[in-house]
This record gives C-alpha cells, structure tokens and sequence, in this order.
C-alpha cells in the first residue's frame, strides 16, 4: 500500500471564530510538503491587561519550515492575515494572495520595516496556482470584503475545498457573482473534503444582499435632515461603496473619518475599485459643509477605544463634532463580547440626543457569512464526501456536523485546534494525531506565550496592585529611613497608619539581620517580602507584587 498521505491540520479558527490558521500535507510519511492556509489575529478582551492582538501559536510549522512550500491567503480580514507580519519573519516563505489582500498585506509589512516585495506572489482572480503536489484554482465567491476567494486544493489523493469566508450574495454590488459554474466543475471531478464556514449555522435563510442594505440605507438616509454619521467595518468596501452611492444621492459630501477607513478606500482605488466616485471631502474641510449637506463613514462600529466613533462621542476628535439631532447609523453586526463597551458608547449617543439606528431596530447590516440556505447551495454544487466544519465556536461546529447529516453529507468530522487529520488515505478522514498549538500574545511589539511572566505579573498587578520597598544602607551598617511607595492598592483616611507599621515593620527585621553581610542579604530580602505583603493584606485584602530594593552607600 503506498504510505502517501493527504493531511489536514488547524492550528487557529476551530473551536473559536478569528484566529485562522490552516495547514495541509501530502506526501510519504517522512517527507512531506506541506502549505499554509491563511494566517489570522483575534483581539484580546479585558481579561488580558495590556494585550490587542493574539494569534495561533505556529511553533510547529515553523520547526517544518524547509519543507514549506508557502502561505496562501484566501482575502484580507485580520482574521485570515492579521498574524502573516508576525510569524513570517520565522519561516520568510512565498505568500500568494490576490492583488486587494496582496496591497493591504504590503501596508501591513511597510508598518513594519520589513521588504517582503520577493517573496509576495499577486495571484489573478480566478487563476490557478502549482505548488509541489498542490494545484491550487483559486475560486471568486462573495463576502462583505474584496475578492473573496475559495481553493480547490487538488493533490494526487484528491482534491479538498477550502471555502474561506464566503456567502451567496445575488447582488454583491462589488466584483462578481459566487463562481457557480466552477464549484460545479469542481464538485464533479469529486472533492474528498469540504474544510467550510461555520459561523451563522444557526441562522435560518440565507445571509441577504449587499444591494438590500443599500436600499433600506438610502430610504434611512433620506429622511434626515441634520448631520448623518455611519460607522462599519472599514473592510467592507460595499459598504463604504453604497454610503458614497446614499451621498451622492441625497446631495450630500461624503467625508471617511479614521485611520482604517482611508487605507481601505486607498487600497481598493489601487486595484481598480470605487472608481467614477466624487472624491471624499478631508474631514477638516467637511467642517465648512453645512449640516444637512455632509455623512461621515467612521471606524470604531464595534466600540474601540480608539476608534473615529469613540473619539467623536467623546468630544475628543479634533475634526469632527455631533449634536442634538443628527443620526448615528451603526451599519455593521454587533460581534459576541463586543456587547458591553458598545452598548456603553450607544447610551452615550443617547445621552446627547442624537438619533441612534443599528441592526437592533432597522435593516443596515447583512453578515458576511453562509446561513442554512447558503450552505445547502453550497454542498449541492460541490457534492463533498465529508465535511469538516471550521471557523467557529464549538457549539458552531457541532451543530454544522449535524446540518450536514440532516443533508445527507455522507461523513462529517468534528475537530478542534491542533488536530492531525488524515485525508488520504483511508475509507474517511480521521483524527489521527496532535500537534501542539495555542496561542500567542503580542505584547508591545513582541510575541509572548500565554503563560509568560510578563502576562502573569500584568494579571496580578491589575488585581493585587504593587508595592516597593527601597533600604538605603550606610557603610556602618545602619539605615535611612525606608523609601515605600505602591501603585494600585486602595487607600483611605488609615493609609498612612499602614506605612508607619510598615517602617516599624522593616526596622525590626533589619536589627535580625547584619546588614553589612551581603550573604545574608537574600534571606533579608525574603523576609522584608513576606511581612511587607501581610500587613498590606491584613489592612486592604490586597497582596501586591512587592519589590525589595537594598542601595548601598
């Protein structure tokens, strides 16, 4: 039998949604050729003090990396090449990407100082790709980003469909049509596995149109009469697209507001999209615009700190002011764990008496991904014989595996992250191994793991607080007075009572110790730890990162 072998391995993006990371084999046993699909971030919450961006842990791709042929990139969201600038630099390989991801992954590498222009490969919409054993086509689909894209990954074993992020938008307003003729192209030639979205499984009917939200956008737009501020997600060119369209429409200047949202409307006027568009006004022009004659397209529809939509609330930005009366239209989804620095930043518009609309209460977001419909028309064209769901929640994948029996796929498989999947050979794909995987923290500009010391001391100095303790020693062996000092431990009309305890606390030690004895001074400093911190919990509850220092003079 031969010992060649088709392998699918996740390392990001199964079992969580962003984070993608998807890695695939083939080859004898000992040497296999391996490629990379994608290479996302996902964003920290408050849990992780200090922390934005998190991405896949690739430590195993990267102890493979001779055997690596490249990264493909299947389109632009963070969440399928937001971790490329910061993982490539351990395996400096080929990454193929269509000419929109292509151009915003340069800006991405430029940020970083780093020339990547030999080793980015520009693939054309629609072509195909010859890596060692893995012919890669390259198939237009629909998403609410440009040039979506999904791989037909043909090995000697078979091939396997790798949908991306995808849906079936009738109208997407911007590039083409879901590739309907392909997929079916694709489906009859026989395809051993479907690796597909999971994200919106639970949604009954079909994603919606582009050209919907369009319409209802307008009808909105339309009816106002004072200021008009729509925040959405920067890389929905359609989007940003259809508020130039609602603009011109309605006689109004159109101005984009946040750093994001000019570098996506850049990038696509370099690839050839928004073209035959009146120009954007600089939102310190749009200032002299009268307020019925301007809408401002912002980032920070999620509730960013940072974010055009914060700032401007805020009273922080310096170009841009709402008042009473004008309408803020959130055209985007409120993300799961978004909720409550959202909602904070809408009871914040309430409170000045600006109109607030969002998908909650008016039609101005379709999502991006497949609902049942959607996936239905999907396995109809490719006819898989397995699919294996990825790019979800747990719950998100487990009810797609069962979505697909109901529709008589004829096998599923569950997985998670890590997970070494045999394709070939083999009567079905199977688990057969695991390969580590986690996650990895950009702290500042540098990759930690999740269980660094300076994550952990973050953590604790976020709960417990921290105090220093300074001991200035004098040749004769004597003291000054102790030099304390904290930061993060609460306070009242008894703190300073706590401090005199603690220098009568530092004095007694010190006469235990000879302080002339360097060899004494670990225990010293130990003992100093131990009893500085006690008094601290005993009159706060508090255990602070304590730090003694001993200068000698």
């Amino acid at each position: 039998m031969s010992k060649e072998q088709l392998i699918f391995c996740p390392l990001g993006g199964s079992g969580e949604i962003g984070m993608n990371m998807n890695l695939y084999a083939y080859g004898m046993e000992d040497d296999q050729k391996w490629i990379i699909v994608d290479m996302g971030v996902t964003f920290a919450d408050d849990t992780v003090p200090g922390i934005d961006l998190i991405y896949p842990d690739a430590g195993f791709i990267v102890d493979k990396k001779d055997s690596l042929l490249g990264i493909v990139l299947t389109h632009a969201h963070e969440d399928h090449i937001g971790a490329v600038a910061h993982i490539w630099p351990k395996l400096k390989c080929k990454i193929y990407a269509t000419p929109f991801t292509a151009a915003l992954l340069q800006e991405k590498f430029k940020e970083k100082k780093l020339d990547i222009t030999k080793s980015l490969k520009i693939v054309q919409l629609n072509s195909q790709i010859k890596l060692g054993p893995f012919e890669i086509d390259f198939v237009t689909l629909t998403h609410s980003i440009l040039e979506p894209n999904g791989l037909s990954i043909t090995t000697p074993a078979g091939t396997i469909l790798h949908t991306g992020d995808w849906k079936v938008d009738p109208n997407p307003l911007i590039g083409e049509n879901v590739d309907e003729k392909k997929l079916k192209q694709i489906g009859k030639k026989g395809v051993v596995a479907m690796i597909c979205d999971s994200t919106n499984v639970f949604s009954e009917g079909r994603a919606g149109s582009e050209m919907d939200v369009r319409k209802s956008l307008l009808s909105i737009i339309e009816k106002k009469n004072k200021r008009v501020v729509v925040t959405s997600f920067a890389s929905n060119v359609a989007r940003m697209e259809t508020i130039f369209y609602c603009a011109q429409k309605t006689g109004r200047k159109l101005s984009l507001v946040g750093r994001s949202m000019n570098r996506i409307y850049k990038a696509a006027r370099q690839c050839g999209y928004l073209q035959n568009l009146e120009e954007p006004i600089d939102c310190r022009d749009a200032k002299k615009v009268s307020k019925n004659k301007i809408i401002y397209l912002c980032t920070g529809s999620q509730g960013e700190p940072m974010g055009a939509m914060k700032r401007i609330i805020n009273d922080i930005h310096p170009d841009v002011f709402i008042d009473k009366g004008d309408t803020v239209i959130f055209s985007s989804k409120i993300i799961p764990g978004n909720e409550k620095k959202l909602y904070a930043l809408h009871n914040e518009i309430s409170k000045k008496e600006i109109e607030i609309i969002t998908e909650e209460n008016a039609f101005v977001h379709v999502s991006g991904h497949p609902n049942r419909e959607d996936l239905k028309d999907m396995y109809k064209w490719v006819k898989p014989k397995c699919i294996i769901p990825v790019h979800g929640e747990h719950r998100h994948m487990r009810e797609h595996v069962d979505f697909a029996k109901k529709m008589q796929i004829p096998e599923t498989l569950l997985i998670e992250n890590g997970d070494i999947i045999k394709i070939f050979p083999g009567t079905k794909p199977q688990i057969i191994d695991k390969a580590p995987s986690g996650r990895m923290y950009l702290d500042g500009s540098i990759g930690v793991f999740s269980d660094s010391k300076s994550i952990k001391d973050r953590k604790n100095i976020s709960i417990n607080g921290y105090l220093e303790v300074t001991l200035i020693v004098a040749n004769n062996g004597k003291i000054k007075k102790p030099i304390i000092s904290f930061k993060g431990i609460p306070e009242n009309e008894y703190s300073d009572g706590v401090i005199f305890d603690m220098e009568d606390e530092i004095n007694n030690i010190c006469r235990s110790f000879s302080l002339n004895s360097k060899n004494q001074e670990k225990n010293l400093i130990e003992s100093l730890k131990q009893n500085c911190r006690k008094i601290i919990k005993e009159r706060t509850g508090k255990k602070p990162i304590t730090n003694i220092n001993i200068a000698r003079i």
